[in-house]
């Protein structure tokens, strides 16, 4: 039986036949258009759906859709999905519980407890909240921050002398690294069963005192003198910076220190003594503006970190070693940032 053929233009036609051949498409797709295709012919819409095996309201459908909309009537329609059980206010209750204290015995939340806690949210979709917002319920940050209220003339004090200092004058960077351990671990090579060797150190060990390191840097360049002493009183700064003093004799220093109480006492008779030393103070909790921190910690991964010394005395012959082999490359540091300001804690979420 032959009906009126379905109008359909040379441009669409080239585009079913391509549907209809093509092994890459979707096979509805590929139907619908034998469809169309058929229908174009002249073929009653029931003559169609006997020959592929269909009921003639289905492509009665097919044909209304194409007259009506073309090629994209043959798409499938939008189609809602499945409903939202989680949305806007339920992260909220999440990210609110987490400003909440944990429940008696517990120190902090974790998915499970917030689970509980909410009633009706999974553990599951509450990681996934955390998740998007970069929450991680067992890391821990620490933070200092700076309470100096006169913060921005100290750190640009400090950071002109870095980026442009006086003529004919010298910058030294002084700290002291307190309380280094002297830990005699057991050390060596250990074979596996598998056959692999590894290097390593028994968790045991043996305590041996410790020992107080002082250290300036030069920072014009690099270079690093140290100084060892038992104790970190006013006594054994002002005795190492007289060390310092007489290896640069005449020479104007301006010398970068933290707070420390033992640095600045009220009335300093030393420096009266010494006119052409001149102490500059980091602002509080910003020792990170005193260079010789990052030699400190230079120091603490080359020498000091998991090695087993027998003696305070042995920490000290380490470090000297260290001293030197590192003052034959020593080079200044690059200080780049002329602008600097007090660190604030990042807020990782809004209520």
């Amino acid at each position: 039986m032959r009906g009126h053929p379905l109008a359909v233009t040379e441009q669409d036609r080239a585009t079913l036949v391509s549907w209809s051949r093509a092994t890459t498409t979707e096979q509805r797709l590929a139907w619908r258009a034998r469809v169309i295709l058929a229908l174009a012919t002249g073929k009653a819409a029931g003559t169609v759906a006997t020959a592929l095996h269909t009921r003639p309201s289905t492509v009665s459908k097919w044909k209304t859709r194409y007259q009506a909309r073309g090629l994209a009537g043959l798409q499938d329609a939008a189609r809602l999905g499945k409903p939202i059980v989680y949305g806007a206010p339920t992260e909220r209750r999440i990210l609110a519980q987490l400003d909440e204290a944990p429940p008696a015995g517990y120190a902090r939340w974790n998915g499970r407890l917030l689970a509980t806690a909410l009633g009706t949210v999974s553990p599951h979709h509450i990681w996934r909240v955390l998740r998007a917002h970069g929450i991680s319920l067992e890391r821990r940050r620490s933070w200092c921050i700076s309470t100096d209220p006169t913060f921005a003339q100290k750190a640009a004090d400090i950071v002109g002398l870095y980026l442009n200092p006086p003529e004919h004058a010298l910058v030294l960077c002084v700290d002291e690294k307190p309380a280094i351990q002297a830990l005699e671990r057991a050390q060596g090579w250990l074979k596996l069963p598998t056959g692999k060797a590894l290097t390593g150190f028994n968790h045991e060990y043996k305590r041996h005192g410790t020992t107080t390191l002082f250290a300036a840097l030069e920072v014009a360049t690099g270079l690093v003198q140290a100084g060892h002493y038992r104790r970190r009183r006013r006594v054994e700064f002002l005795d190492f910076m007289n060390r310092i003093v007489a290896a640069y004799p005449g020479r104007a220093l301006h010398v970068i220190v933290d707070n420390l109480n033992t640095h600045k006492p009220k009335h300093d008779r030393w420096l009266a003594r010494h006119p052409h030393v001149r102490f500059h103070f980091t602002p509080t909790h910003a020792s990170w503006l005193n260079q010789v921190e990052v030699w400190f910690s230079i120091l603490t991964r080359a020498a000091l970190q998991g090695a087993s010394f027998r003696s305070p005395q042995d920490v000290r012959d380490r470090i000297d070693a260290f001293v030197a082999a590192y003052n034959t490359t020593a080079h200044p540091f690059e200080w780049t940032k002329q602008v600097v300001f007090a660190k604030r804690p990042k807020l990782k979420y809004a209520n």
